[in-house]
């Protein structure tokens, strides 16, 4: 009996020394693969000219944004183009838009290939790099922006950064148009970072005085998410937009993902249509300006 439980001791400890190596292995192979920025990191995409590591891009002589008063957005996480039909889709939903925020970019050949081909002006947030591609949030728009800077925040947990971009867009009102692009922190118990995350977006708007918006993946899926969204925002005299058919995604308990948050323009219609191209269905609103 003793010779049984010497030989069984002997064999978990092997059992454990292999999970340590194992675990180890995959750590350093995780880490070799895988590179954090220090700080966010924007890259500005035109037809062929990039450039790269950028924390604000400036751009006084930038053009107006709208078209004759009409503002068509499109917001969307878009599950860094896993989806086979994901290129179609985007070329769909952004058709007639002046601006789309996109969320979980994956800045692939490919893609970079749709943004010149398409002819769109791109800001994007290097969050992190996989295998060296860059993947975070994404502007596009039709003009280039007056200004775009890069935020990002780590999750507590997976130590991921998620990203977000504050821009400004010269209207053709002469008024400028703030934006926030986010997709909010996911993996974290209680509201701290979520909280710092928003906050420091948010603070950027205190001084604003003119047309905002205020979109993304916001993970809201707890009630204290939801609550503290509402707070921060509703400070800034920012709206709700809502939506009709609304099939934005939803957390199991029933609480919208993905939200679009306005003032200082007139919404004119929301639509949140169904996709496969995604594991988040798009957000279509259209604004219009009053001269």
């Amino acid at each position: 009996m003793k010779w049984l439980i010497q030989f069984l001791r002997s064999r978990v400890v092997a059992l454990i020394a292999f999970f340590v190596v194992l675990f180890t292995f995959i750590t350093i192979s995780y880490w070799q693969v895988l590179s954090l920025p220090i700080s966010g990191q924007l890259s500005l995409i035109k037809g062929d000219i990039q450039s790269d590591a950028l924390h604000c891009y400036r751009n006084e002589k930038a053009k107006p944004l709208d078209k004759n008063g009409k503002l068509d957005l499109l917001v969307w996480n878009i599950y860094k183009q896993t989806n086979v039909n994901w290129q179609g889709k985007l070329m769909q939903y952004s058709s007639n838009t002046e601006l789309a925020l996109l969320q979980e970019v994956s800045m692939t050949n490919e893609f970079k290939d749709y943004i010149s081909k398409a002819n769109w002006y791109a800001s994007h947030v290097d969050a992190f790099k996989l295998f060296d591609v860059s993947s975070g949030v994404l502007n596009l728009s039709m003009r280039a922006p007056m200004l775009a800077c890069a935020y990002i925040e780590a999750e507590p947990w997976l130590q991921l950064p998620k990203s977000g971009i504050f821009a400004r867009y010269k209207l053709s009102d002469g008024k400028v148009l703030a934006v926030v692009n986010l997709h909010s922190v996911n993996f974290a118990y209680g509201t701290l970072a979520y909280n710092r995350q928003i906050s420091a977006l948010a603070a950027e708007l205190t001084t604003h005085e003119g047309p905002v918006i205020f979109a993304g993946d916001l993970n809201t899926w707890s009630a204290a998410r939801v609550e503290l969204i509402k707070e921060q925002l509703s400070k800034l005299g920012l709206r709700k937009v809502e939506f009709s058919p609304d099939n934005r995604t939803r957390f199991v308990n029933g609480l919208a993902l993905d939200h679009v948050y306005y003032r200082g323009l007139t919404l004119v219609k929301a639509s949140s249509p169904v996709t496969d191209a995604s594991d988040h269905n798009p957000m279509l609103v259209s604004f219009s300006i009053t001269f």
